[in-house]
């Protein structure tokens, strides 16, 4: 099944820099192969040349740039893989070509009148080649080869019938045209791959983040069944004591054990769904940080007395900051995140007052859920996992439901991901 083409607009950063070089590489090499075949067809090639290589160099020049086409494509993706190695069969049918190529123009110049032309037409037969040479072999080897290619020339031009001066010029001409073609093309892929790196550093701070929020959550749920279970452990080896000596305080320190196995019970539960209660300021500062050390731009958009609310609702509020926050981390490529919380009048008398949570960010993934993560996805840090109330969309819209809020979440402005959470808050509850 084919993949569909993506428009500009629904490339990420990454996927447009990575467009935009290729395909100036590929002008680059088709530029060359389109001049070259129109100097081809000028008056002195079509009159003075033998007919055959008038014939031939045309579909020479065609088949050096289709070879060379396919040879710059892996060339490209070799350099951004350090370590690949392209073999022989990739690279001889290009530069096999390429040379055929040049030396057609070399037979053409030496039966026709190209004063002027030579140089120009010689640059373009080897740039489709040279376009993809440059990126699979080191700086200095690619600089050594140019050296080489200059010496063989300068021994192939004067047997055009050119004289001493003229050969040099056109040998200089050359060498500056595919000299300048190697830095450039190299330069942009040396960018293109510094610019691959900045992608991977950032998603794995993004993994750091996540695993550092779950590490946290770990040494809470530690620090809760560590303290617990040791009481536990010692409580239970002293009614095996005191049973074993038929003592009626065996059954005390039995209850008790039960009593400390329940409470455990408890706090567990309470650390796996409620975090310890999320407070939205702090959900709140904390997706700014951890967004922006993801190097993702976050806004954050909240007045002082839209967070005057009762604690279940920050609490929900809190969760959906968190869940939203790992998933724009986790998938997508966002660039920038916008979260605002607001408060809406009930536009009648009796009608209740709603705050209003919105979490919008660009660099959507198509089929991605929360925040261009899937809508199973695990929850922020490792805080929803294992939650009876469950994770992703389903597990907000039922933290939501128990204070009477509601969850949408979908495509936003443009291309973005938003979601909205609404919960009416009673103008009582609220806290002044």
């Amino acid at each position: 099944m084919k993949r569909p083409v993506k428009s500009w607009n629904g490339r990420s950063g990454l996927a447009k820099v990575d467009l935009y070089t290729r395909v100036t590489a590929y002008m680059l090499l088709w530029t060359a192969v389109l001049v070259l075949g129109l100097l081809l067809l000028i008056r002195p090639v079509r009159h003075e040349a033998p007919l055959l290589l008038v014939v031939v160099a045309p579909l020479l020049n065609l088949a050096n740039g289709v070879l060379s086409h396919r040879f710059l494509h892996r060339a490209m993706d070799a350099y951004l893989r350090p370590g690949t190695v392209l073999p022989p069969r990739e690279v001889l049918p290009a530069a096999a070509a390429g040379a055929v190529t040049a030396g057609a123009v070399l037979l053409e110049a030496a039966t026709a009148d190209l004063t002027g032309l030579l140089p120009g037409m010689l640059g373009a037969a080897l740039v489709p080649f040279l376009a993809g040479h440059c990126l699979i072999l080191p700086g200095r080897i690619v600089a050594l080869h140019q050296a080489l290619l200059a010496g063989v020339l300068l021994l192939l031009v004067p047997l055009t019938g050119r004289d001493t001066e003229q050969s040099l010029a056109s040998v200089a001409t050359v060498v500056f045209i595919t000299g300048w073609l190697a830095v450039t093309v190299r330069l942009s892929l040396w960018v293109l791959g510094v610019v691959f790196e900045l992608r991977e550093a950032r998603d794995v701070q993004a993994r750091l983040a996540v695993a550092e929020e779950r590490l946290r959550f770990g040494r809470d749920l530690h620090d809760i069944l560590g303290r617990n279970l040791s009481v536990i452990a010692l409580k239970s080896e002293l009614a095996v004591q005191l049973a074993r000596r038929e003592r009626p305080e065996a059954v005390d320190q039995m209850i008790e054990v039960h009593r400390i196995a329940q409470e455990s019970q408890r706090e567990v539960r309470d650390v796996v769904r409620g975090y310890r209660e999320a407070d939205l300021r702090v959900e709140l500062e904390g997706a700014r940080g951890v967004l922006d050390a993801a190097g993702i731009d976050c806004a954050v958009d909240s007045p002082g007395p839209a967070l005057d609310l009762p604690d279940e609702v920050q609490a929900a509020l809190g969760w959906v900051v968190r869940e939203a926050t790992t998933n724009v981390l986790r998938h997508g490529d966002a660039r920038r995140c916008a979260i605002a919380v607001r408060k809406e009048k009930g536009k009648k008398e009796k009608e209740e007052d709603t705050v209003l949570l919105t979490v919008e960010n660009d660099g959507v993934r198509a089929g991605t859920g929360v925040g261009g993560g899937s809508s199973g996805g695990s929850g922020s840090g490792g805080g929803s996992g294992g939650s009876g109330a469950g994770t992703g969309l389903v597990g907000l819209r039922e933290r939501l439901a128990a204070v009477g809020g509601t969850l949408e979440a979908g495509p936003g402005h443009g291309d973005t991901f938003l979601v909205t959470a609404r919960i009416p808050v009673a103008r009582a509850e609220v806290r002044r």
